[in-house]
């Protein structure tokens, strides 16, 4: 096992983008969407548009990584026509690059810290943290990493998590929310005068299925089985990729879906590895040959989402405590008072708090 600094120069050599590539895998991804989303709305029958539109959403999750590596500056910086093209993507699809960018870069320079960890990402608290919550704070923890918050995620973290609420704490730094949000529903509008299963089939169905599978995507390359948290004096950043970081195992087309956001141990080593190289990569750096695995089986998904709380004795992921199957929130003690909002509330038992750096 090579040192970090070691590690992240081994990375460096796969740090560089192939131009034309990039722009292939952009327009390429960009056209068969498109094709996708017109063959939803044309006169086909129902059935074969229905399943058109499910296959348009899962375009869009590739899509989506594609704008995801370019507000990384992984590929195409500096390119005016590829900010332009991103730019409207995000507007469109309730993803504008203001609080992407603010949410993201912090996820990445934080992931699994034990404390400080929830911006950008599912918030988690350790079991000490829970037991001595209030039955509010324990009810709106578990509703952020319940499975329905996931399945609707285009309505809890686009719609809400990344346009509304930026909205609303900081309209001057967020104001590119509210483009998204006239944006996109300027295009519903637009698209249900003409027809409602045009705004069904050409809007809501991709919509929904490219926020769900990516909200889970998200969900499940952080908590899994054998992830590793650690507090900050602990934490590294090359630590946070090999031991915090999943690698989900895919069939080929899945892989191809999802822009290969599946190495993201890999992702998570070095953010400037475009999404096309990662599997080079992975295979060329001994060390990332054994991550911690996740697949989309139905098995795996149900484990990683009975993963609710840090267990620091045991060092996992376990579930909630149950009574009766549900987590226990009416016999919760009363909050130790103090100035932290619920979704700040720290991890760690009440004698080791701090206040959070903004």
């Amino acid at each position: 096992m090579r040192e970090p600094k070691e590690l992240i120069l081994a990375s460096k050599p796969f740090a560089s983008e192939n131009r034309l590539l990039s722009w292939w895998h952009l327009l390429s991804t960009l056209t068969i969407f498109s094709g996708l989303v017109v063959l939803s709305c044309s006169p086909l029958p129902l059935a074969l548009r229905i399943l058109i539109s499910i296959l348009a959403g899962l375009v869009l999750v590739r899509l989506f990584i594609v704008y995801h590596d370019f507000q990384h500056g992984t590929i195409l910086r500096g390119s005016k026509i590829a900010r332009a093209i991103m730019f409207v993507y995000g507007m469109i699809a309730l993803n504008p690059p203001s609080i992407w960018n603010r949410s993201h870069n912090h996820h990445h320079k934080n992931n699994a810290k034990i404390f400080g960890a929830d911006i950008g990402s599912y918030p988690m608290m350790t079991t000490e943290a829970y037991a001595t919550a209030s039955a509010k704070e324990r009810f709106l923890y578990s509703l952020a990493r319940h499975p329905l918050t996931i399945a609707c995620g285009y309505v809890t973290i686009f719609l809400y998590g990344m346009c509304l609420r930026s909205l609303f704490i900081n309209p001057r730094k967020h104001y590119d929310s509210a483009i998204a949000l006239v944006s996109h529903l300027t295009l519903a509008v637009w698209l249900g005068l003409v027809s409602v299963e045009w705004l069904v089939l050409g809007l809501v169905v991709p919509s929904v299925i490219a926020a769900a599978l990516g909200a889970y995507l998200f969900y499940c390359q952080h908590n899994y089985p054998d992830v590793k948290l650690r507090d900050s004096s602990e934490w590294s950043y090359v630590f946070a990729a090999l031991h915090s970081s999943s690698y989900i195992k895919m069939s080929r087309l899945m892989h191809w879906f999802s822009g290969n956001i599946g190495y993201h141990h890999v992702h998570h080593l070095n953010a400037h590895i475009p999404f096309y190289r990662l599997p080079e990569a992975m295979a060329a750096i001994e060390e990332l040959h054994s991550p911690g695995t996740t697949s989309l089986r139905p098995r795996d998904v149900l484990a990683c989402l009975s993963l609710k709380l840090w267990d620091v004795e045991q060092d996992r992921l376990v579930p909630f405590p149950t009574a009766n199957g549900l987590p226990q929130w009416a016999d919760a003690p009363d909050v130790i008072e103090d100035d932290l909002p619920a979704k700040r509330r720290p991890l760690t038992s009440p004698s080791r708090r701090r206040q959070p750096q903004s």
